[in-house]
């Protein structure tokens, strides 16, 4: 049975919130409103996690997925099945996910991307070059570059419904079908499916193959995101391939650092892309033995990735004075070196010598102007894809969040990322 955003939920501690007036939302009429980006959803105070999924359903149905324990995950999937936010302590914690309050209860959609926030959103690749489906086809522009006022995220990862196709207490899959074409023209016919799970303490030391310290507690879950290939033809390199890509957006604070291992070796070429947004200045950005530290504090706007030849398969973040520790887990095949790139040329010469993994830090675009968030993203991709047809992939994007003592986050930071979190917080200490 299909369930779709005219449904009303209930599955045991699964809720499924409406909208309090009883009207239609953007995503369900379909049609793009004017006007320009809300600037921010700064919030006056700290709100729990209930406080935000309360604000949510006052706008959009909320899923919700809960056991027995205090952890919660919450979705919307008039948002492409996006998780809003999630906590360990539903009832009185705050939750982990930036929300973009203004734009949420607008009930308008934007030009060029209706940002709602949300730790983990399904979006496909490349953003630039010649093979974006970011920019439509026959643009004409000067210069090689192109440019904002020309740049729209596609309806289909931005204002379109994902249908709920099941749903338990601790599970939703969402799917959708779809044509996209990209700027050279190529036509891409594609069916996407999309499961959000939550995870149990059993799972979470079996994925990451750690022992969890006493007392530390959690909110984990996974999003399995399959990409197929509905069309006739193949996809080819020489005409374009997507990507699938997942972003979450945090919350921040002045204390959280972003840690990125990374292989070591000489011949795997440079460590770091950090130049997304001009080069990252040396008090944000540190390199140490293995890993990197990036400093995710909401207030300089910067971004940073990784190859596949230097990328590992985690990524996380820490906060002192939350005591949290975030760690991102994904799918990382061997040996692929093909990732779609994203800079916006209009003609890049390598079209798949993109990242992997990424983060960004958000803040004020240039001086005197407010930042969107502001939020932090960890980010991570899928290989370019070349399906022949009927063929897919699949790439999982789990989520980890930890609160406790400090030496129970330390032991976990160790096993799992193989740094120590102290000097993760000295490395960018003034």
């Amino acid at each position: 049975m299909r369930w779709t955003p005219q449904c009303s939920l209930l599955v045991a501690l699964l809720i499924v919130g409406c909208g309090g007036d009883g009207q239609e939302t953007p995503a369900q009429r379909g049609a793009l409103g004017g006007g320009s980006m809300p600037g921010g959803g700064a919030l006056p105070a700290p709100r729990t996690y209930a406080q935000d999924v309360e604000f949510l359903k006052q706008h959009v149905q909320v899923i919700e997925l809960g056991g027995d324990g205090d952890a919660r995950v919450a979705i919307v999937a008039e948002y492409q099945g996006r998780v809003m936010t999630s906590s360990a302590d539903a009832l009185n914690a705050g939750g982990n996910g930036w929300i973009n309050y203004d734009a949420v209860q607008s009930g308008e959609f934007v030009p060029h991307i209706n940002a709602f926030g949300g730790e983990d959103r399904f979006w496909l690749g490349p953003e630039g070059g010649q093979f974006s489906i970011f920019f439509d086809q026959g643009i004409e522009t000067e210069g090689d570059e192109f440019v904002f006022d020309d740049w729209q995220t596609p309806k289909l990862i931005d204002t379109e419904t994902f249908f709920v196709e099941n749903l338990t207490e601790n599970e939703v899959v969402f799917s959708k079908e779809a044509t996209i074409t990209n700027y050279s023209g190529t036509e891409f016919t594609l069916a996407i499916e999309r499961t959000v799970r939550l995870l149990t303490a059993d799972d979470v030391e079996d994925k990451l193959g750690i022992d969890l310290p006493e007392g530390v507690r959690m909110v984990a879950y996974e999003t399995v995101n399959s990409l197929t290939n509905r069309g006739e033809a193949a996809w080819d390199k020489s005409t374009g391939l997507l990507s699938i890509w997942i972003l979450g957006m945090f919350k921040h604070s002045s204390t959280t650092r972003v840690i990125v291992p990374f292989k070591k070796g000489d011949d795997l070429g440079p460590i770091v892309n950090d130049t997304y947004f001009g080069k990252v200045p040396e008090d944000r950005l540190v390199t140490k033995d293995g890993y990197l530290v990036f400093r995710a504090d909401g207030q300089y706007r910067s971004k940073i990735g990784l190859t596949p030849l230097r990328a590992k398969d985690v990524i996380g973040s820490y906060d002192p004075a939350r005591r949290l520790l975030t760690i991102v887990q994904y799918t990382l095949p061997d040996g692929v070196t093909d990732y779609v790139n994203s800079n916006w040329k209009k003609h890049q010469d390598d079209p798949y010598a993109g990242d992997v993994v990424n983060s960004y830090n958000d803040g004020p675009p240039e001086p005197g102007k407010a930042p969107l968030g502001p939020f932090y993203e960890l980010e991570t991709s899928s290989p370019a894809l070349a399906l022949a047809p009927k063929e897919s992939w699949t790439h999982v994007h789990r989520t980890f969040h930890f609160t406790g003592a400090p030496e129970a986050l330390r032991q976990i930071a160790e096993d799992v990322l193989g740094v120590d979190v102290e000097e993760v917080v000295a490395a960018l200490e003034p």
